[in-house]
């Protein structure tokens, strides 16, 4: 084990944090808009639009993410003079925006099963305190309904979050330059899996770490309610006798 080369690998592999987060805060933002609209789908009460919702969870949650990014990588690719006659060739022929693509769709599967249960957990008296006050249709979701249900849904998005930022390694099998395909890189010259991947794993033990500390934070910011009340000077006082 030769600490040095740990050390010359992990600055080496500081070079691809930037594409690695740029893959997952572009991924995750167009995933939570995508399960926000899949989430409203499954419960609008409206079969069809429940059936489309149900059969794209199935799809994406069944399918493992990998098999999603070669199908929308290089299984696209078979229908180039169909996707150059409709203008998305440009789109589809960059590994980057397909990389993003496959994230989104994936993450937004299993995030609108997250805003689903977190909906369904609204109290019912919020709602009906809302209506009474002449709240309906999409003001009472907007003003009530999503701002509550995205707070109890924040600490299991947290968890998406950090898968987010693992499954971006797999950006790396279409040549994208990440953590990863850097790691990747550097064990084809240096034959030295071991080393490489412990500088590998460090970063994104601490990209992890950063990012459960942001989401404990935001949490504590969305739930003063929940905190415990300052101590009065009365009890400061008895506590003192």
């Amino acid at each position: 084990m030769d600490l040095l080369f740990i050390r010359d690998s992990f600055v080496e592999l500081l070079a691809g944090v930037p594409l690695t987060l740029q893959l997952t805060l572009i991924a995750f933002s167009i995933g939570v808009f995508i399960a926000v609209v899949l989430a409203l789908m499954r419960m609008s009460g409206i079969r069809g639009l429940d059936w489309v919702a149900r059969t794209y969870v199935f799809l994406f949650r069944g399918t493992p993410l990998l098999v999603q990014i070669f199908l929308i990588y290089y299984g696209l690719g078979q229908f180039r003079p169909t996707l150059q006659g409709l203008g998305l060739w440009q789109f589809f022929r960059e590994p980057y925006w397909c990389a993003i693509l496959a994230l989104s769709l994936n993450t937004a599967a299993y995030g609108s099963e997250i805003l689903r249960g977190a909906l369904r957990s609204v109290p019912s008296r919020e709602v009906e305190a809302a209506r009474a006050c002449g709240m309906s249709g999409l003001l009472l979701y907007r003003r009530i309904v999503l701002p509550i249900a995205l707070r109890q849904a924040l600490p299991a998005y947290g968890n998406e979050l950090i898968l987010m930022v693992k499954a971006t390694s797999l950006a790396s099998i279409i040549t994208m330059m990440d953590v990863t395909g850097i790691a990747a890189r550097l064990i084809s010259a240096s034959y030295r899996p071991v080393e490489v991947f412990i500088a590998a794993g460090a970063i994104y033990l601490a990209i992890n770490f950063l990012l459960t500390r942001l989401v404990a934070l935001l949490d504590w910011w969305l739930t003063p309610h929940l905190r415990a009340p300052p101590a009065s000077s009365n009890t400061m006082e008895k506590v003192n006798v």
